[in-house]
């Protein structure tokens, strides 16, 4: 049986885990979540090391992407420098395949138009394939970064214009303490404090990291595409209840909920069998293919 852990600094409320099976092969995997301590995460990480077939990073992202340049985020790089054996992930190779792959299979086997919509991507730094792939698509993107990111009320909607500005900001942000930037802990299970609603409102999609979509999520959300990774059965009955038409999540639905990318990129790792840092984009997309692995498409209301 092979064995996959992601050591999230996100919520240990959230925890789950679930074993399945891949390829005729039984897999372990767990999410274990430490409350924002970085000192836990890193001694689970170093407990963990040389332990499991491969380790996800949760809750936090070792790069962030302007184009084609990415950027180490200064925590994130600490707690990669515990693991020393065992393949470390932070969802990333996923993100950039997978969540492609996603924005293809909603318009040619779903069926689900996309053209034309408005998307606001909460965070396109972490998630640029999604956001590229929805441009491409010909959606009309708002992009939150400035507002989810850095609560500094302003949009983009200039694909370019984004590009530019991540690459002026990038290499300060990743300096930052990561909690200035993101909800760790505690905090991803505070209500949403209703703000910025104008923009909820004017997007047909809201695309991204769901606790930044939750953040400042209004109550009337009728009628609105989700399309992320991580959710619970409980923010799905939040979801419902608030009015959204269609939860989206890029990865499939394991025993109950949806992990995050780096859970699953740990999955996928595991059974690539090369080197993490061998594996390409192609890797990746073969061994989706293989499990058939197929995105979350759930109609809420």
């Amino acid at each position: 049986m092979k064995e996959v852990v992601s050591i999230s600094l996100g919520s240990s409320k959230r925890d789950h885990e679930v074993k399945v099976k891949f390829l005729g092969e039984e897999v372990r995997i767990r999410r274990i979540g430490t409350d924002g301590d970085f000192e836990k995460a890193i001694q689970l990480l170093k407990e963990m090391d040389g332990k499991v077939d491969a380790l996800g990073m949760g809750g936090i992202d070792l790069y962030l992407y302007a184009g084609s340049t990415r950027y180490s985020i200064k925590d994130a790089v600490k707690l990669q420098k515990a693991v020393k054996k065992t393949p470390l992930v932070d969802g990333s190779g996923l993100k950039n395949t997978l969540e492609r792959e996603v924005v293809r299979y909603l318009q040619e086997e779903m069926d689900l138009r996309l053209e034309g919509k408005t998307v606001l991507m909460v965070s396109a730094v972490d998630r640029f394939g999604m956001a590229e792939a929805l441009h491409a698509a010909g959606c009309k993107m708002i992009f939150g970064d400035l507002i989810f990111g850095l609560d500094i009320p302003i949009v983009i909607r200039s694909f370019s214009a984004f590009e530019v500005l991540a690459r002026a900001l990038l290499p300060i942000v990743t300096k930052m303490p990561f909690r200035m930037l993101y909800p760790t802990g505690g905090e991803q299970e505070e209500e949403p404090k209703v703000k910025y609603a104008k923009y909820y409102a004017e997007a047909d999609i809201i695309a991204g990291d769901f606790l930044f979509i939750r953040k400042y999520m209004p109550r009337d959300m009728k009628g609105k595409w989700i399309l992320t990774n991580t959710v619970t059965k409980d923010d799905v009955e939040d979801l419902k209840q608030r009015g959204v038409e269609y939860l989206i999540t890029t990865t499939p639905e394991l025993g109950g909920r949806s992990f995050g990318t780096n859970v699953m990129e740990a999955a996928l790792v595991a059974f690539i069998g090369k080197p993490w840092d061998k594996i390409k984009a192609d890797d990746y997309l073969r061994m989706l293919r293989k499990l058939n692995f197929k995105p979350r498409v759930e109609k809420l209301n």
